[in-house]
């Protein structure tokens, strides 16, 4: 039985960060809504309570019943689930002096503590709270102060409990990964043996023993989610595996033979569908960018069912859902607003009569692409950028044309190609131009134009939540515009957009 770790999550936006760092430490862990905790069965070495956007003093605060956890098994709560630990424990939370959020130093640390061993006096921690925990039940003893926040940690006596209301998750505490560390192997006694190739070995077996010998039809991408479950799905079934790549007309630049090239020499069976100009009638004369995302996804269903249709006695979908995924439609208020529509296809088992198989979604995507090296996928595949379902659509800002998405081709391929030929493709998580819906006055020669501009957009992120701008050097931006207005024409201006998300997204559409 998998050992793990339950973090209940009270809605942090932190709470994700958490896991990761957890399974970092190679222990497996999952995240619960508070609300629906799940049974704590003997695989259970540990619970933690997650920070939370609400305040314990709220009458809608979230409210756990830990009757099954507080003193029967390790127990850690961070922020909010520490403050919690303390006002419904008989202690006193309060609104803070001075809000307390960012960097600090710890200025007292108790070493003889479990949690705190190793733990070097002064150590920066992360503080993100408008409350404060002013005194604590009888039983709890302090472990860590800083100069502002005298009760930093605490452990309560005779039990494996645990507070802080700093975040040890978050990359600003510096010895954060040490403290969860502590915790969870330490204290929880977890053995620290959840790692890529368990992984793929334990999983491989489920699938066989889950899909036997039925046959199985995977829609293939390009994209690392995909091409990792097909590998995986590849080392249990074999044959019983078809892939589908559908080219929807709005792939980059020579992509549909470029990937299809590399799946067929990885042993994978795929079949390519062409169905270019389908998606490109459907989406002749539309503007709006949630009716594009409907279309693509409309026409992508049809596309897939006639082509799986084609296989005899299929009885699986497989799909490349990851754990953000699983996350999100069980989060502790549902799902979270939409913020865009999603470019996985939902409605393809319902259409289809098929039973689903997701073989990574228990996995994040920088875990996606440790368990695809673990099997030997080359870095060419895992190293890409994410890129959007709907593809080139969404960055064509206007209505869709044929003669748009070549122009819009040529200049992704430019500057793409120049992130590789530079050395900056593996510094940027996600790269790509979009077409804007106005014309700008230029000169070339001695003629005066009246052309398209393009905005080129590259971000730095872990996971696509929250993304920074990429600083990258003028020299190259200069060469790329230069590159983009002599070799492309119709293009007379290039733009470099410079915004975060939030408040900006990553795509334009």
């Amino acid at each position: 039985m998998q050992e793990k770790i339950i973090i209940l999550d009270f809605g942090s936006q932190y709470t994700q960060l958490i896991a990761r760092r957890v399974r970092e430490i190679n222990v497996y862990c999952e995240i619960h809504p508070f609300n629906k905790c799940p049974e704590m069965d003997e695989s259970v070495k540990g619970v933690i309570l997650s920070g939370s956007p609400h305040s314990v003093r709220d009458a809608e605060a979230p409210k756990p019943d830990l009757s099954a956890i507080k003193g029967k098994m390790p127990l850690l709560g961070v922020c909010y689930g520490a403050q919690y630990l303390s006002q419904f424990f008989g202690g006193e939370v309060q609104p803070s002096k001075t809000r307390e959020y960012g960097r600090a130093n710890l200025e007292f640390v108790d070493t003889t503590s479990e949690l705190m061993k190793g733990v070097s006096q002064h150590s920066q921690v992360w503080m993100s709270h408008g409350d404060t925990i002013v005194s604590l039940p009888e039983g709890y003893n302090i472990v860590a102060s800083t100069k502002d926040v005298k009760v930093a940690a605490y452990k309560i006596e005779n039990e494996q409990t645990y507070g802080m209301q700093f975040h040890p998750e978050v990359y600003h505490s510096t010895e954060g990964t040490l403290i969860l560390q502590n915790f969870v192997a330490d204290i929880c006694g977890c053995t620290q043996d959840w790692t890529p190739d368990s992984f793929v070995d334990t999983t491989v077996a489920d699938l066989k023993a889950k899909l036997g010998n039925d046959k199985v039809v995977l829609g293939l991408s390009g994209g690392v989610d995909s091409t990792v479950a097909g590998v995986l799905l590849h080392k249990a079934i074999g044959k019983n595996l078809t892939c589908i790549f559908v080219d929807n007309g709005l792939l980059r630049k020579d992509e549909f033979e470029a990937v299809l090239d590399s799946y067929q020499h990885m042993g994978l069976n795929v079949i390519g569908v062409d169905a270019k100009k389908a998606f490109l009638d459907e989406l002749a004369g539309v503007s709006d960018p949630e009716t594009k995302r409907k279309i693509i996804g409309r026409v992508f269903i049809e596309t897939f069912d006639i082509e799986a249709h084609k296989i005899q006695d299929v009885k699986w979908l497989a799909q490349g859902t990851i754990y953000p995924d699983v996350i999100e439609s069980v989060s502790v208020n549902g799902p979270s607003a939409t913020i865009k529509s999603h470019h996985n296809v939902g409605g393809l088992p319902e259409e289809m009569n098929l039973k689903v198989v997701e073989p990574l979604n228990l996995l994040f995507k920088d875990e996606v692409r440790r368990v695809g090296r673990a099997m030997g996928i080359a870095d060419s595949l895992l190293g890409r950028h994410p890129f959007p379902g709907p593809g080139l659509a969404i960055r064509i800002l206007g209505d869709i044309t044929a003669e748009k998405v070549t122009l819009l081709q040529e200049v992704d391929h430019i500057f793409i190609q120049g992130l590789k030929d530079n050395n900056l493709y593996d510094q940027v998580w996600q790269a790509g131009v979009m077409l804007l819906p106005v014309q700008s006055v230029g000169v070339m020669g001695d003629e005066r134009t009246y052309e398209k501009v393009v905005a080129l957009r590259a971000v730095a992120s872990t996971d696509g939540m929250t993304a920074d701008w990429v600083h990258l050097p003028y020299d190259f931006l200069a060469k790329v515009s230069n590159d983009i207005i002599n070799k492309v024409k119709g293009v007379n201006r290039v733009v470099y957009d410079i915004s975060s998300k939030p408040p900006a997204t990553i795509e334009w559409e």
